[in-house]
């Protein structure tokens, strides 16, 4: 059980590498709210159901699978918010010019 839950644990930081590696490559905010808020999402699902399996059932496991379902629920809403609050201030997505 140990190394399952290690293994669903490291998919999860996966994830978030690539998530932080897109926030250092992509041009604008709205690019980069994208691929963190997707990469994010997955994720923290993975290493907190790494923590749970890890955890075994008990009220731990319980408590886990709330903040799992909460994270899930609003990390989408979240970034909308936040993307929404951004064009409404002014700033315009990034276009690049074709050769």
């Amino acid at each position: 059980m140990t190394w399952l839950a290690i293994f669903i644990i490291a998919v999860g930081l996966f994830f978030l590498v690539v998530g932080s590696i897109g926030i250092l490559r992509l041009p604008d905010v709205f690019s980069r709210a994208h691929a963190l808020s997707l990469t994010d999402s997955l994720g923290a699902a993975f290493v907190l159901a790494g923590l749970a399996v890890y955890e075994g059932f008990t009220v731990n496991f319980l408590r886990i699978v709330v903040v799992l379902l909460l994270v899930y629920l609003m990390n989408p809403v979240i970034s909308h918010a936040t993307l929404r609050a951004a064009y409404r201030s002014g700033l315009r997505p990034s276009v690049r010019e074709e050769k």
